[in-house]
């Protein structure tokens, strides 16, 4: 974009007055902020305006449907991607002001809470960089999951008040553009689309993320007799609140009915918004040629059944050519194998919330099963398995897999457990339908803007094409042994970390040795995600130097963060458990400051771009088998983190690409965990009394030697000893010990770690959402442009030792 930097400042100190009526040597940072943000609104609305295509081109438009979408701070990406940072940098600068100051005033949008959602953020990146037509349709949340906020080491949850001035800077309210949408309980609410700017990068396009909110369609129907407006009020709160908050607490039938509505709201919204657009240019038969609706998840599993209400009752379409219409429409991408994971419905909630939607649903099962009896006469319990209704629940993922052409997985264990194992009756059904298109991340975000003392140096070093084309970072391997480089390496990881251990000791007080190795293991609390496992070991590594304070180990810092989910009581506790350790260790003298933990609250996507580039490893340690991909694995990879990790999830393709020399792996394969499910487990206390170090650890969680109450920590030593230690912890222990003592043998060889560190960083454009975005659209969407950008992605790797990823 051509700004002249004049014309800039004038164009912000214009802002500051119109906004704030002051001169700018008497605004507030926060005033700043925004005048800023105007400006770069009419920049990019300049291009909004006139970007994209139309619906009646011929470039087919994707629709992302997903629950979660999880942006971070978007002024920076504007920024970058109008090619303007620098200009902007200098220009506020001349004024006396620091661009990183009007960063941090902005607010993370509340409108996703984990890896989905900043999944979704990644693809629409993508799109937007590729020049491709391709749109977010979301809920706008009041209020985020919650802010987390620790209380004497215990996770704490409050409002996230995001929206707290009532606006968010970025968007724009469309409400000519509203639609209606009713439940079968009588209410009637009418959505309202709040519409935020997806910029391409140095290019001309501007894609949209449309965020849906509630509002009721008529006030004057409540009773005002007497001047008592308090049942319009109510009447008003209840139907507004059904966008409040991300992911209510459904451990009541209320909090499960308003997740059925929010549900539902995305789906219906977002598809009579399609439609009518469709509609100003095409016919509806043409829907699948000119416009590709993908659900994100199950959470939009019920645009299948919407779209066909839409079809049959709105636009009179018969069953058949309703049905054509909608498979041919609908793509689905699973994220999850683990049970308790896979949505579904009670009958009875179900029907009396969405009673048309259920009786769609209720056909579309009939006539499923009837095809199955074609295929498995007599096989009542097989056709049983598959159903889409069965033992009074609504499964949403067979519903998903029934009403759509494609099903993916995310990373290639992923796709084939869920073509043999967990979905295997559909595999064997329909093959065709499923496809793996492994998870990548927008190298612009995570390396880019996260990253710039990185970025610079690889432009230095390989020049800027990997910025387009972010296979070209393997250029980087012809340097992964020279020392010059390497150097320059550690100079911009030693930076950042000593940019992080400001943070933590402004915030904390915790002083940190910035030349210690910095192990990051930053995800959701979960059980399956095993940060006990970590923080047993840390207990055990801390054992050792109570010992031996002499003990010849490189000094370690353990960083976590996440969120435990509200109702989660054992991942709360293992929050617990971390800051107690934390509490212990840190302030114990005698161990020569060679350990540090440290738990960073409410982490977030700005968190993480803090926190990223300064990991030297990357804790991605799940139960094999549990995880379907993972995302912050190829974010640190990406920074040039070594992965310590299990082979699961896209860690396998990370092995398969960087080398076992390049990667530290340990622990169960997920066979082997399969295995001892199939022999119904295993006895976790073979290894208590086998393992001493096991025996200790756990003792230790009840014997009084941490502090607190005594059965503070019992829960865990319940569900490890007791409980059958579900997700192998103990099992893993002695293996995932050996893997950290490599790790710090490793990390005392400078070169050879250096060396590893430059092998990451030049395999990760594989996992750049560009790529993963281009197989979307060629493999599912049927989506290409004149540029034929989907080319640049086809990575011949044959000679290079790497192509064995295909073959994982």
């Amino acid at each position: 974009m051509d700004i002249e930097k004049g014309d800039f400042q004038q164009n912000f100190i214009e802002k500051i007055r119109t906004l704030h009526g002051r001169d700018l040597a008497d605004t507030t940072g926060r005033e700043q902020f925004l005048a800023l943000a105007l400006a770069i609104r009419e920049y990019t609305g300049s291009k909004w305006a006139v970007a994209g295509q139309p619906a009646g081109s011929d470039q087919k438009q994707v629709w992302y449907f997903s629950i979660e979408f999880l942006p971070g701070r978007l002024l920076k990406s504007y920024l970058l991607n109008l090619g303007i940072y620098e200009l902007c940098n200098q220009a506020l600068a001349e004024l006396g002001i620091e661009l990183k100051a009007l960063e941090d005033e902005e607010e993370d949008a509340g409108t996703g809470n984990g890896g989905l959602g900043r999944l979704a953020a990644c693809y629409l990146d993508s799109m937007a960089a590729l020049g491709f037509g391709g749109h977010g349709c979301g809920l706008r949340y009041r209020y985020g999951l919650f802010e987390q906020r620790l209380q004497e080491g215990y996770q704490k949850e409050f409002p996230d008040n995001w929206l707290k001035e009532g606006y968010y800077i970025w968007e724009t309210r469309r409400p000519d553009e509203a639609v209606v949408v009713r439940y079968g309980t009588g209410e009637v609410v009418r959505a309202v689309p709040y519409d935020i700017p997806i910029t391409g990068y140095h290019n001309d396009t501007v894609n949209t993320l449309r965020l849906w909110s509630t509002e009721p369609v008529d006030l004057h129907s409540c009773d005002f007799a007497g001047g008592d407006c308090r049942e319009a009020i109510e009447y008003k709160r209840c139907l507004e609140s059904i966008t409040d908050s991300l992911y209510p607490d459904d451990s009541t039938t209320e909090g499960k009915a308003l997740r059925l509505k929010q549900q539902y709201l995305l789906v219906s919204a977002g598809l009579q918004s399609i439609i009518r657009d469709h509609l100003r240019y095409n016919s509806l038969e043409s829907l699948p040629e000119k416009v590709a609706i993908h659900i994100n998840d199950t959470h939009p599993a019920l645009a299948i059944p919407e779209l066909m209400r839409l079809l049959l009752d709105e636009y009179q379409r018969d069953w058949q050519a309703a049905w054509d219409i909608t498979t041919a429409t609908i793509s689905y991408t699973n994220h999850t194998i683990l049970p308790e994971a896979l949505e579904t419905w009670p009958v009875e909630l179900f029907q009396g919330l969405l009673p048309r939607i259920y009786a769609i649903v209720n056909e579309i099962n009939e006539r499923f099963c009837r095809s199955l009896w074609l295929r498995y006469p007599g096989n009542w319990n097989h056709i049983a398995q598959m159903a889409v209704i069965a033992d009074s629940r609504v499964r949403m993922a067979h519903l998903a897999i029934v009403g759509s052409h494609s099903v993916n997985g995310v990373a290639k264990l992923h796709t084939d457990i869920l073509k043999h194992q967990v979905m295997a009756n559909f595999y064997h059904y329909t093959p065709d339908k499923f496809n793996n298109k492994t998870n990548g991340v927008t190298h612009r975000r995570w390396l880019m803007a996260a990253n710039p003392k990185l970025e610079r140096l690889l432009s230095e070093t390989i020049g800027v094409r990997w910025i387009d084309n972010p296979d070209r970072l393997q250029d980087l391997l012809k340097f992964s042994k020279d020392a010059a480089f390497q150097e320059k390496l550690a100079v911009v990881k030693q930076a950042n970390k000593q940019q992080l251990a400001n943070f933590i000791f402004r915030k904390y007080g915790w002083k940190l040795d910035d030349h210690s190795i910095f192990d990051m293991h930053v995800k959701r609390i979960h059980a399956y995600k095993r940060q006990s496992l970590n923080a047993l070991h840390i207990l055990d590594l801390y054992n050792r130097l109570r010992e031996n304070p002499s003990l010849d180990i490189p000094a370690r810092t353990y960083i976590f963060g996440g969120k435990a989910a509200s109702s989660y009581y054992k991942a709360k506790k293992t929050i617990k458990l971390i800051n107690t350790l934390a509490q212990v260790i840190n302030n114990d003298k005698s161990i020569n400051d060679k350990l540090k933990v440290v738990f960073l609250e409410n982490y977030n996507v700005s968190l993480a771009e803090l926190i990223i580039p300064a990991a030297d490893v990357s804790e991605q340690i799940p139960t094999a088998g549990f995880e379907a991909s993972g995302t912050a694995n190829m974010k640190f990879m990406m920074n040039g983190a070594v992965t310590l990790g299990t082979l699961d999830g896209a860690n396998i393709e990370i092995s398969s690409l960087v080398g076992e020399n390049n990667i530290i792996t340990f622990g169960l394969t997920a066979e082997e965990v399969l295995h001892y499910y199939r022999q119904g487990g295993y006895n976790p206390w073979d290894v208590y009394h086998s393992d001493y170090r096991v025996a200790t650890v756990m003792e230790q969680l009840v014997n009084g030697f941490l502090p607190g109450p005594p059965d503070e920590f019992s829960t865990h030593y319940q569900a490890f000893l007791q409980g059958g230690d579900y997700y192998f912890v103990l099992r893993d222990f002695a293996a995932y010990a050996d893997a950290q003592h490599r790790v710090g043998t490793v990390y005392q060889d400078r070169s050879r770690w250096l060396s590893m560190s430059t092998c990451n960083i030049a395999h990760s454009g594989y996992f750049a959402s560009d790529r993963t975005f281009a197989e979307y659209a060629s493999q599912i969407w049927q989506v290409t442009d004149s540029q034929d950008k989907t080319g640049l992605f086809q990575m011949n790797r044959l000679g290079q030792g790497e192509h064995a990823v295909y073959q994982v």
